[in-house]
């Protein structure tokens, strides 16, 4: 019996030391994000100066593949069938705690299928309408012009499901008002049909429409928040423009396939830590309008399973179809 559990000891301590030794050479090679949007989009915003930092800090090179479609689902089913070596992140966001009540069947599972790494961004989400299109420069002129022309206001999303359509969805529910959702394949698409005229409206992520905003192809009514973004001071809330209870923000996270060792999950956690905190990062990302959050490993995955359940409700109440 003693020899059995002195074999038993020194075989788990092996295997200690080789997962050490293995974890103590991460990363050999470059690291690959999945970012399942097209380029250009919200997401985008934040992955590639991301990216750009964690290759400084970690000397490899980590590189940004863009999968997009289905509302972000094609690429999140890539990404959780990936090598669970270390050398693939996913890089998701508030749109894949909405998917699970929108499509009947998903090529993976967000709670199974993947390991929270942490949260990395957090902007609020803003009411945007093109200045040219649609005459109105606040939430009571849109509210007035939307309830003249009942279903005649076009919103675009980043496609079914995604958090542009839920918000636009639940301010409907909020307003008693009638929009016609227009999905696109990533809010890069969404943001040029904005801009040129095919869609009134969009409820976007602060992060893709800040630099719009500032060059004045789109006009900003109120943002989704509880309090006004630094870096649109003069914008109000929704509720300082007369609708309570209204705040969504579009988060962006990183994600590991399940089987990742935990060491290097841990290891890209404080890497993540590090990269936020980097003074170039935290200028950029105060400029998009975005938090620094402070959420990683099992506090994040509790925050995911939670906003799942919150989703899962507006899209009953909503009677959104599933897909």
């Amino acid at each position: 019996m003693n020899k059995r559990i002195l074999y038993s000891a020194a075989a788990a301590l092996s295997a200690m030391a080789l997962s050490t030794a293995a974890h103590a050479a991460w990363p050999e090679r470059p690291i690959t994000i999945v970012v399942p949007f097209p380029a250009g989009g919200g997401t985008d915003t934040f992955a590639r100066p991301l990216a750009h930092q964690l290759g400084e800090q970690l000397g490899k090179s980590v590189v940004i593949d863009n999968k997009g479609g289905a509302g972000g689902t094609l690429g999140a089913g890539v990404a959780a069938r990936a090598a669970p070596d270390g050398y693939t992140f996913f890089m998701g966001g508030a749109h894949h705690v909405v998917a699970p009540s929108i499509y009947k069947k998903l090529s993976y599972d967000i709670q199974k299928d993947f390991v929270p790494v942490a949260m990395l961004a957090q902007p609020p989400q803003v009411i945007v309408v093109n200045a040219t299109k649609l005459p109105v420069k606040d939430i009571k002129e849109f509210l007035e012009h939307a309830r003249a022309h009942p279903g005649q206001i076009n919103f675009g999303s980043a496609g079914i499901g995604s958090t542009h359509h839920l918000a636009g969805e639940l301010f409907a529910l909020k307003t008693g008002i009638a929009l016609t959702h227009v999905p696109y394949q990533g809010a890069g698409p969404m943001l040029t049909g904005l801009i040129t005229g095919q869609v009134d409206v969009a409820f976007d992520g602060l992060g893709s429409s800040a630099s719009h905003i500032r060059a004045g192809s789109i006009r900003p009514l109120a943002v989704a928040a509880a309090k006004r973004s630094p870096s649109l001071p003069d914008v109000p809330t929704v509720a300082e423009a007369g609708v309570p209870d209204y705040e969504v923000s579009t988060w962006y996270a990183m994600w590991a396939p399940a089987g990742t060792p935990p060491a290097i999950v841990d290891s890209m956690a404080a890497e993540l830590t590090k990269a936020l905190n980097a003074p170039k990062i935290k200028e950029l990302w105060i400029s998009n309008g975005s938090a620094t959050p402070n959420l990683t490993g099992a506090d994040f995955g509790k925050f995911v399973d939670s906003e799942i359940t919150r989703w899962g409700g507006v899209v009953k109440e909503a009677g959104v179809e599933q897909q």
